[in-house]
């Protein structure tokens, strides 16, 4: 299926590790041209020779963090005009309302939340100006899913679900897309050592973090690449008529609530 995306110009953000360059790798799959920012030089450095010569589409990176002041701007900056822009930087701490205190629940809502609303209010304009573009929002099902042990996340993944239904709700009249990706669990580093945590403190043994997959549809997290193909499928004119929804990808996770 030939998704249209050789040589468009794609913003990633968080797109060192995990879920970040798995999406970086579909879409040089698809042969679209990149532009990765993340915090470490290092492994950006390394995905993009990867990338780059495996594909033979073009990748620049900016090692840079998205909290700092002046971030937004000066990504916007370099990275220039984008056809797509991935949402992906952050992730927003566990823990209940006591244990996640102000100073680390704002942290962690200035990469993601703020993050992805400042990125959204200085790229829009840039698409509605050429009339045509894609905003993909990372966001995760904690936001379907109140979850008192991951308040700061839950709360804070159901308002860029409301971002992205509130701002894809009129975009297409200016020829943009915005859509919002929930995946569930995830194998990636990032959810073994959540698992882990919660192991040692439940269970009293990390190593037992296995454990709760089982839980899991299929007895496992979600790989990356079923994550990223969805992605890279709606940011495609093949996806044209999508925009204001969310996809969650979690196996049913949330569809098996009961009353």
């Amino acid at each position: 299926m030939d998704l249209g995306l050789k040589q468009k110009r794609v913003l990633i953000t968080g797109a060192s590790q995990g879920i970040g360059a798995g999406l970086a790798e579909a879409f040089a799959e698809e042969g679209a041209d990149l532009h990765l920012v993340a915090r470490s030089a290092e492994r950006l450095g390394e995905l993009a020779n990867r990338l780059g010569g495996d594909h033979g589409v073009n990748v620049r990176v900016q090692a840079l963090d998205l909290t700092a002041s002046g971030s937004v701007a000066e990504v916007v900056a370099n990275a220039g005009d984008v056809d797509i822009l991935v949402n992906n930087a952050g992730a927003i701490p566990g823990g209940d309302l006591w244990k996640v205190d102000a100073e680390n629940w704002r942290a962690g809502w200035e990469l993601k939340v703020f993050g992805y609303i400042d990125l959204c209010r200085e790229i829009y304009p840039l698409m509605k100006a050429r009339g045509s573009g894609v905003i993909l929002n990372n966001i995760g099902n904690g936001g379907e899913n109140p979850d008192f042990d991951y308040i700061a996340g839950s709360t804070g993944n159901a308002a860029l679900m409301a971002l992205t239904r509130a701002l894809g709700g009129r975009s297409l009249d200016d020829g943009i897309r915005v859509l919002g990706i929930n995946p569930g669990p995830v194998a990636t580093d990032r959810i073994n050592n959540m698992l882990k945590t919660r192991a040692a403190a439940r269970l009293g043994d990390a190593e037992r973090y296995a454990e709760y997959l089982l839980s899991y549809p299929l007895g496992r997290a979600a790989t990356v690449r079923e994550v990223a193909d969805l992605f890279v499928y709606l940011a495609s004119h093949r996806s044209g008529y999508s925009s204001g929804a969310i996809f969650t990808v979690d196996g049913g996770i949330t569809s098996r609530r009961s009353i």
